[in-house]
């Protein structure tokens, strides 16, 4: 009889569990942290390119005023989608100088997630969309330059991450960016893809097939996974699993630092966009570097075209003039949702929102590696900000 009533008793309580989880979150103080948010990526309202930091700023109760939270869909800067094909601008690219400054008083941090850009191709309905076309909004302007500029001198917290910097920047506004910050764009993006053979896979960007037949003599050998390597001049390399790759999937290395201050897992696998830069060790670190196992054979292919088989994931200045952050890759673009962050503590029960049987998921990324670090990030910056309100 006791073992059957503390069986009933055991089954309440996990049955509660997601009551006192959500109670335990919904008594949570606010604490208001103003983000400015510039999103230039922005498809649908949905706001998939920076769900994962709205997830954070909602589990966390960072708040855009004392009582409201964020809104994925309204608060940020940059492409607005509308309904039939129509669209409004709301990017820093409309603030003359005196309303920058103002902005830069009033922010307590900046994330750039994503400055790529809307493109023709993706906006109007008709449009292949693995194929290049023009672009309708993108890039880092002027006036987004003079904003980090801004924030940097008044020792805000800046994060960046994949294309902040990168095509279809203007070179003039890129070099600013690079001397700003320390870092320097190869010119090298890349992207695991699954399955490389044309024949079945109809998701492989067109533009990718075209330039490599065109490079290599009309011939596309690749049928099994791999990760393609594209520079901004059209120069495309593969690599295919098993030929090139030990490994086929790139994989994130976490070192000291990563692990102890971000409690970063030693490797992550990331079968997404990335960018390869180079930093400047005089005045960054490094949390975390990408990691291509290649074979010998992939390890030539690479040398050829002066790409290196390790380089920044995770790039950090850390100081008491400045904090600044790039990530290496598209990082806060997850597929997850945002009910999950209304339960504090949800992230004991992580196992159960991803697949790691399924090669190209991205979720095990968002609860192993980007919500642990980003939340450090920012509770480590509200221990700043509350200190030195306390000292003022």
């Amino acid at each position: 009889m006791l073992k059957k009533r503390l069986k009933h008793i055991i089954i309440i309580l996990i049955l509660l569990m997601p009551v006192f989880m959500f109670l335990a979150w919904f008594f949570t103080p606010k604490t208001k942290m103003v983000a400015a948010i510039i999103d230039k990526t922005v498809l649908t309202t949905e706001g998939q390119e920076h769900i994962s930091l709205d997830w954070v700023l909602n589990y966390k109760k960072y708040t855009k005023t004392s009582t409201k939270f964020y809104k994925r869909s309204e608060d940020y800067f940059g492409f607005f989608p509308k309904e039939n094909e129509e669209f409004n601008l709301r990017g820093l690219e409309r603030f003359p100088s005196n309303k920058i400054e103002q902005l830069s008083k009033d922010s307590d941090l900046v994330y750039f997630t994503d400055t790529y850009g809307i493109y023709t191709n993706e906006w109007y309905e008709q449009n292949n969309q693995t194929e290049r076309s023009g672009i309708v909004y993108g890039g880092l302007k002027e006036n987004d330059m003079e904003f980090l500029q801004k924030m940097k001198e008044k020792n805000k917290l800046i994060i960046t991450e994949f294309n902040t910097f990168g095509s279809p920047t203007a070179y003039d506004i890129r070099r600013k960016f690079e001397r700003t910050f320390g870092l320097k764009w190869t010119g090298w993006t890349g992207r695991y893809f699954d399955n490389l053979d044309t024949l079945t896979n109809k998701e492989l960007p067109r533009w990718l097939i075209r330039n490599y037949l065109n490079q290599h003599g009309n011939k596309w050998p690749f049928k099994k996974s791999g990760v393609a390597f594209v520079h901004e001049s059209d120069q495309v390399t593969i690599l295919e699993d098993s030929i090139h790759l030990e490994r086929e999937i790139p994989q994130i290395l976490s070192n000291n630092y990563g692990k102890e201050r971000f409690s970063l897992p030693d490797e992550m696998k990331y079968p997404f966009w990335f960018d390869i830069v180079q930093n400047n060790s005089a005045i960054n670190k490094t949390a975390a570097n990408y990691k291509i196992f290649t074979t010998e054979k992939g390890s030539q292919e690479l040398k050829k075209y002066g790409i290196p088989t390790s380089f920044p994931a995770v790039t950090y200045h850390v100081d008491s003039d400045y904090e600044f952050y790039y990530f290496s890759g598209d990082f806060c673009d997850n597929p997850i949702t945002m009910g999950t962050s209304y339960f504090k503590g949800i992230s004991l029960f992580q196992r159960f929102f991803y697949n790691d049987r399924d090669k190209t998921e991205r979720a095990s990324f968002f609860w192993k590696f980007y919500r642990p670090m980003l939340q450090t990030i920012l509770e480590d910056y509200e221990k700043k900000i509350s200190a030195e309100n306390n000292e003022s």
